[in-house]
């Protein structure tokens, strides 16, 4: 309805298009002759059928109008501003709250001298040719109007013409409301007091408020133009009704036709079909079928020798389902499933032998180096050679990454033949004429003797051939106890991870004194674990344990915490101002996020950096010596203290030594414990002093158990001592009575400053 009310607009603007285009009315225009201009427009209304016409001054004053008074501005805003948008507008308006359809046109000698408008009612007359050309029951509304003064009638009910002038007011008023809310203008929808489906369009929406000083325009309404389009629903159920009855006929003729066709092909072809169906089942129960015996060519020969082809296609697939399952897809060598079932196949026979399973040492360092592809034709090439190995070598599989397994058909490997196989394992493999030498790790284990279950024996050989990589040997057999200490192993690995929410890690501290005076200069905190079913676990085994299980960061988290609370703890209550070392491993030393880590916690405590001393070991900085110089730089330009815990022990160069920024050596208490009996510990130590302070470092000794080491230390010139011939390390509870209790004169704790502080 829209489209048709777009061309009637294409029409009416061609009909004033005709009146802007006459001389005389130019000229009249030109004259100012306002009864020739006003006789003129109303001539041109009347000619073309228009309701409503106006002629404005370019500013848009009205000169003359049927509506409107001369002299009063442009009466409808938001066509005006199209008009001077475009130069010439067709819409919707409201006047006197009548729709009118309007059209405005420049009139120009040549230039621009005016503006003719002429509008058309939106009536029933209008509303039933549209109703004739779309066969639908048409109606203009007027919603939200506002009646001018003196309306009555149809303008104080609001404006309606068309169908819906026929329908009850009630039902015309509801469907306002309906209308306000936004039913029916984007689909149709059936309305029950109209008894009709019903799809509505808004012509015009009006509301623009005209600008400051203009006034409100006399006539001019203020409310929404909808042209709705009803049908019956009478209508819409004679046309339903019409298709059911030729549907059910249709459905009618249908059935019976497929049933006569039905039973004329049911005779020809049941027997077949029962046939295939049996071949079917006979398929499906795995039998082997050759042919099938329908005794017809055709559709049904062609499905017959088709199950066929299907039975052959299901039997290849199988069997690379089978191959795919137990082989593996880089090295086509057979996979660990294939392995599992060979073993416990061996089991069962009662034969003993043997399994040795082998890794690639360094394969990770392969790959990053030379690429996955390379790695890959590595994996091939050894592949290649475990599946020829001669004698008694039974089987070669590939378990998964770089791990392999043998199996041989021996109660126990001989020397002198593995000897061989790993010489000729080890030879080194061409890969794009470059060699590349394997080093490969064996486990061994043997059946009946350490086992009769595939997976105890596949586990334990995992056991031997780890423990022999750990411990940087090229074979190793599985010697019993070896899986207890795994499991124990993997265990406390397992509750490290929760041990400090469970409250089984604390923290104690061991006492370092000057050497010359006996004062108490800082606390060293150590970490301690009770563990609830294995008891008391030495530092060296967790710590170890959760560095290769990447958990150092957690538990070096929760110890910088605890200390620094500790400490907090001392100055709040007890009032002593102390300063704690601790330990930081190989991990720590290494990560960038370190220091800033330690300000922070050192920052929620309200601590000094000076307050917290940081001692790591040598070869911990070894691992990753231009790392560590780095880390450790930061730590110091912060205010920490750094020393190197151990030293002695460890394998650093006096040049990388002196570009750390540490303050401290600690010598190992391996040259302290037998210092007063070994004069070749009495060299080191002597050596190791002199060269820290030459180096412009403190020394500090620990293992400090008896006086004559103590006073052997202090003659050599050590600074600082440590060990149980002081005190042993202290639970935090304790460290307050300690300090009362030390000798008078050197009970004093130190105040942690930056000059004071080692």
């Amino acid at each position: 309805m829209r489209q048709l009310l777009d061309e009637r607009g294409k029409q009416l603007r061609n009909s004033v298009g005709i009146l802007t285009s006459d001389f005389g009315f130019k000229s009249a225009i030109a004259s100012l002759d306002l009864n020739t201009l006003a006789s003129v427009l109303a001539n041109q209304g009347e000619r073309v059928g228009a309701d409503m016409a106006l002629l404005a001054a370019p500013d848009g004053t009205i000169v003359a109008s049927s509506h409107h008074a001369p002299g009063t501005p442009m009466p409808f805003p938001r066509l005006w501003q199209q008009v001077r948008q475009s130069g010439e507008a067709t819409g919707v308006v409201l006047q006197d709250q009548r729709p009118y359809q309007f059209v405005m046109l420049p009139v120009r000698a040549p230039n621009l001298i005016g503006w003719v408008g002429m509008g058309f009612l939106l009536d029933t007359p209008l509303a039933e040719e549209i109703a004739q050309l779309t066969r639908l029951q048409v109606s203009f509304l007027v919603s939200d109007a506002e009646p001018a003064s003196g309306a009555s009638g149809e303008h104080a009910a609001g404006y309606v013409a068309g169908a819906l002038a026929q329908a009850p007011p009630e039902a015309v008023s509801a469907l306002r409301v309906d209308l306000a809310r936004g039913d029916y203008l984007h689909h149709s929808g059936v309305d029950a007091r109209l008894d009709a489906l019903v799809l509505a369009s808004p012509l015009m929406v009006s509301g623009i408020t005209p600008g400051a000083g203009q006034g409100k325009v006399p006539g001019q309404g203020q409310g929404q133009v909808y042209a709705v389009v009803e049908h019956p629903r009478a209508d819409l159920l004679v046309v339903f009704q019409a298709l059911g009855w030729r549907l059910a006929t249709i459905f009618a003729l249908t059935l019976a036709l497929t049933a006569l066709v039905a039973a004329f092909s049911a005779r020809g072809m049941s027997q077949p079909l029962i046939q295939l169906a049996r071949v079917a089942q006979r398929i499906g129960r795995g039998e082997r079928v050759t042919e099938v015996p329908t005794g017809s060519g055709g559709e049904i020969g062609l499905l017959g020798r088709t199950l066929v082809a299907m039975q052959n296609d299901i039997e290849t697939r199988e069997r690379q389902q089978r191959h795919q399952t137990r082989h593996d897809q880089l090295t086509a060598l057979a996979n660990r499933h294939s392995a599992q079932q060979d073993i416990a196949e061996a089991v069962a026979a009662g034969q003993p032998f043997t399994l040795l399973r082998l890794s690639i040492y360094g394969f990770r360092h392969i790959n990053d180096t030379f690429g996955y592809a390379v790695g890959d034709q590595a994996l091939r090439q050894l592949a290649k050679r475990l599946a020829s190995c001669p004698a008694p070598v039974h089987h070669a599989y590939r378990l998964g990454g770089d791990e392999f397994l043998l199996l041989v058909d021996s109660a126990a490997v001989d020397a002198r033949w593995l000897a061989s196989l790993r010489e000729g394992l080890a030879r080194p493999i061409e890969l794009d004429h470059s060699p590349l030498r394997l080093q490969l790790v064996y486990g061994e284990v043997n059946f009946p003797e350490h086992g009769r279950e595939a997976p105890l024996l596949l586990r334990r050989a995992e056991i031997a051939m780890a423990m022999a990589k750990q411990q940087r040997l090229g074979y190793l057999r599985y010697v019993e106890g070896q899986d207890e200490k795994r499991l124990r192993e993997m265990t406390l690995v397992r509750d490290l991870q929760l041990a400090a929410e469970r409250g089984q890690l604390s923290m104690v501290y061991q006492p370092k004194i000057a050497a010359a005076d006996g004062a108490l200069v800082e606390l060293e905190a150590l970490m301690r674990w009770q563990h609830p079913e294995f008891g008391f676990i030495p530092p060296d085994e967790f710590i170890t344990l959760a560095e290769s299980a990447g958990l150092m960061s957690q538990l070096t988290g929760w110890m910088l915490t605890t200390v620094c609370r500790q400490l907090a703890a001392w100055e709040a209550e007890e009032g002593l101002c102390l300063a704690v070392a601790v330990n930081l491993s190989a991990q720590d030393v290494i990560d960038p996020a370190l220091p800033q880590q330690l300000a922070q916690v050192l920052a929620t405590h309200g601590l000094e950096p000076a307050r917290l001393g940081l001692e790591v070991t040598e070869s911990a900085i070894m691992s990753d010596p231009e790392t560590s110089r780095r880390v450790l730089a930061d730590l110091s330009q912060r205010g920490a203290s750094t020393a190197i815990d151990d030293f002695g022990t460890g394998y650093s160069s006096l040049a990388q030594l002196k570009r750390l920024a540490v303050r401290q050596l600690k010598i190992d208490k391996s040259f302290i414990l037998k210092l007063e009996q070994q004069s070749d510990d009495r060299i080191i130590v002597h050596s190791t002093i002199e060269l820290g302070h030459n180096l412009g470092l403190e020394v500090v000794a620990e293992g400090v158990e008896t006086e004559a080491a103590r006073a052997l230390l202090v003659e050599l010139g050590c600074d600082y001592l440590q060990g149980y011939g002081i005190s042993r390390p202290l639970p935090a509870a304790a460290v307050v009575g300690w300090i009362a209790a030390y000798p008078p004169g050197v009970r004093q704790p130190l105040r942690a400053t930056p000059e004071s502080t080692p």
